[in-house]
């Protein structure tokens, strides 16, 4: 299947064809498919931040704050590897940049 350009934001949790949509960080080059499981690594993202934010809210003593983070920074983590992956040459440039 070919490749097509898509425009991803991880602030706003997005992976679309369209740049003047809406704003993004990262211009990949995927299938449908990929570009679906990237949205959907986006999603779990979400999922994971929002099962974090009562523990940062409402910090036990006994919880350290790294347990509660590690879900989300592991899919983070999974987001990154694959927008660098699909990745143009210059959205890896930048992330290597950043990293």
């Amino acid at each position: 299947m070919d490749s097509m350009t898509y425009y991803v934001s991880v602030m706003g949790r997005s992976v679309i064809p369209d740049p003047y949509a809406t704003s993004y960080e990262w211009v990949i080059q995927a299938t449908p498919q990929e570009a679906e499981q990237l949205l959907g690594l986006l999603n779990l993202m979400q999922e994971k931040e929002e099962e974090a934010f009562p523990g940062m809210v409402f910090p036990w003593p006994d919880t350290p704050e790294e347990s509660v983070n590690r879900a989300y920074e592991a899919v983070l983590q999974q987001v990154y590897r694959e927008i660098y992956r699909l990745g143009t040459p210059e959205t890896r440039y930048q992330i290597e940049q950043s990293t």
